[in-house]
């Protein structure tokens, strides 16, 4: 057994994860973004040496999320995306050629209001080889979301869109050329939050999480760096199933748990950027206390929700209480991408006990 595997079983042992562990995960991606098919397999010797990382973390900061709408008055907000390939660790040892907005897996949350201007700058710098780009807003009236305007390629000046946000709810926004599915793969989506004209309940944390599947030519547990694998894209079977485009990246042993206290509650946004897999979101010791399904934001919410399907291409928002300490595990309870590709997430809640809710020795 590998010191990879090694470390992946005493993670998952950690925090409480059941079943037979595979081998430990491996991830590469071709980073150029045309739509041409330009897999080749590994050869005898196994997968190339990993690679030199641009990046430490290529997973966003799941706490970095746009404050609360505060204004009553419709207002116009100019927002710049652009989009950069960097090479970044799947889990340790493993290397892949991600494609971003920003920087980091998901891009950006978007945060306006119901009514509010968005004046979009998109830019495509030449660092990303041949690529071809654009985004595609779910919310956005409009051909392709913005997409079809937004198109631009490396040696292309920066284009400019700008739409009103005309309904409320949280939605995904991606890259939608020809490719989209191996560039979503690769990284490129995000949320954007239209919060209605009265606002959203107040919470004491919120949480923002992307779901996507990465496709590679190296087995699960194989370091080294990895080249995307199209056909086991076309077949829909991933290598890895991933929040924030890295394996188990907020558990101990990697970037650490969120964190919590009892008696607070917080609110988790959660993309399902796909591409192609439906997540079964679910909160291991605890439930949706609120849940907002699909993103519907102006509908009565569901109340203790178990798990909740998120269909790929949508972004749901669920709220949660912690009234006892102890973690709290995000999983996609297709257990199976928990155990074995990548899909967990701590929160790591603080606090006295409260024997009243919860005796682990009574």
């Amino acid at each position: 057994m590998t010191a990879t595997q090694l470390n992946r079983r005493h993670v998952l042992q950690a925090v409480g994860a059941t079943g037979a562990l595979a081998v430990a995960g491996c991830l590469g991606s071709d980073a150029e973004g045309n739509s041409t098919n330009t897999n080749q397999p590994a050869d005898e010797e196994g997968l190339s040496a990993a690679k030199a990382v641009d990046v430490d973390q290529i997973a966003r900061d799941p706490t970095d999320i746009p404050p609360p709408v505060d204004w009553t008055n419709p207002r116009t907000h100019d927002v710049t995306i652009r989009t950069q390939k960097l090479t970044a660790e799947i889990e340790p040892g493993v290397t892949f050629d991600y494609m971003t907005f920003e920087g980091t897996v998901p891009g950006p949350m978007i945060r306006v209001r119901q009514g509010d201007t968005v004046n979009l700058t998109f830019d495509v710098p030449e660092d990303l080889n041949a690529a071809m780009h654009n985004m595609d807003f779910h919310a956005v009236y409009g051909p392709g979301g913005g997409a079809e305007a937004t198109t631009i390629a490396p040696d292309d000046d920066p284009t400019q869109i700008s739409f009103r946000a005309e309904y409320p709810g949280v939605f995904i926004y991606h890259c939608a050329v020809p490719s989209m599915d191996y560039h979503i793969s690769s990284g490129m989506f995000g949320s954007i939050l239209v919060e209605p004209e009265e606002g959203l309940p107040a919470v004491d944390t919120e949480y923002y999480l992307g779901q996507h599947e990465i496709y590679t030519t190296g087995d699960v547990g194989e370091q080294g760096h990895h080249e995307f694998d199209f056909e086991a894209m076309m077949r829909e079977d991933p290598t890895y199933v991933v929040f924030n485009g890295q394996a188990y990246g907020f558990t101990e042993d990697a970037a650490g748990p969120l964190q919590a206290e009892t008696g607070e509650t917080a609110r988790v946004y959660f993309a399902n950027g796909g591409p192609n897999l439906l997540s079964s979101l679910h909160p291991i010791g605890n439930v949706w206390s609120d849940l907002y399904r699909d993103g519907d934001l102006l509908s009565d919410p569901a109340i203790n929700v178990e798990t909740t399907p998120v269909a790929p291409g949508t972004t749901t928002a669920g709220e949660m209480a912690f009234p006892v300490p102890g973690p709290v595990k995000i999983v996609d309870h297709a257990l199976s991408r928990v155990v074995h590709r990548g899909a967990l997430g701590v929160i790591d809640v603080q606090g006295d006990p409260n024997p009243n809710v919860f005796d682990a020795e009574p």
